[in-house]
């Protein structure tokens, strides 16, 4: 399955501006043959959390969800994007607990198929603006690929990437909001989660300056041996990427990391630490 990975630098708050840029990679990447179109972490809205929770009115987020699966449907392609979500109990962003990150993963009919929030927020905007959440990524079979989603921060946490290949995953899609000084994050940690798991994996950023934030572009594929497929620079790019199981498949033959994993006895090491 070839899939696209969107690096671009979204407008805080222009929500039009910013679903004109993924109408255009949609509409790109579907034309290039891309099964799937990955965006960066919050780019709907742009990245700038305080003001998301202070500036956003929720009621909006159904009409953008409901844009974002239009452009899928439009164009013929899958597309995971990321907005806030009203938290359950939570109906105002009036405090933290209110809203989630989330990530959506809607197919070319523009019906969503997988949901996911994000465990692991970083730094004190996002800790003030969102809430933590808590389930597991989910993993469903998209077009023949074992798929599922983390964003941003939970990547660079070993423990959520191997949730998602012990239930099974063999793409992992993760958009991201990762800022400029951080460049290992896309070259070595990236590559590392794909290699210890043997998944694919795909991470969109940001790249150029929203608000307050400077991000660093970067954006990158990484096979289940732990290669670069493809990666961008600082400008503003589209990536393509050929993803399929035979890889995944080949990498956990030639070394089990999955199947000779004794979680039993990490337990017990966590419980004499």
């Amino acid at each position: 399955m070839l899939l696209s990975v969107l690096q671009a630098n979204a407008v805080v708050l222009d929500v039009e501006a910013n679903l004109r840029t993924i109408d255009d990679a949609a509409g790109r990447a579907a034309r290039a043959g891309a099964a799937l179109l990955l965006t960066p972490e919050l780019f709907p809205v742009g990245y700038a959390p305080l003001r998301l929770r202070d500036e956003l009115d929720p009621a909006q987020l159904p009409a953008i969800r409901a844009r974002l699966a239009g452009i899928a449907r439009r164009n013929g392609i899958a597309l995971v994007y990321s907005l806030p979500a009203v938290a359950a109990g939570g109906n105002t962003p009036d405090n933290g607990a209110s809203w989630h990150i989330s990530a959506t993963l809607v197919d070319a009919e523009g019906t969503e198929v997988l949901n996911y929030a994000k465990v692991h927020l970083f730094g004190a905007e996002e800790h003030r603006a969102f809430a933590a959440a808590a389930a597991p990524p989910a993993v469903v079979d998209f077009n023949g690929i074992r798929t599922s989603l983390l964003i941003c921060y939970d990547i660079e946490f070993p423990e959520a990437a191997r949730a998602a290949a012990t239930s099974g995953a063999e793409l992992l899609l993760v958009p991201t909001a990762l800022s400029a000084g951080f460049e290992e994050v896309p070259q070595i940690l990236i590559r590392a989660r794909a290699l210890e798991s043997q998944l694919h994996v795909a991470y969109a950023n940001h790249c150029g300056r929203e608000d307050t934030y400077t991000f660093l572009g970067g954006s990158v594929v990484a096979g289940p041996d732990g290669s670069l497929l493809a990666e961008a620079g600082e400008a503003p790019d589209l990536l393509f990427a050929e993803v399929d199981k035979d890889s995944v498949q080949a990498a956990r033959d030639e070394v089990p990391y999955l199947r000779d994993r004794r979680p039993t006895l990490y337990r017990e090491w966590e419980n004499q630490a």
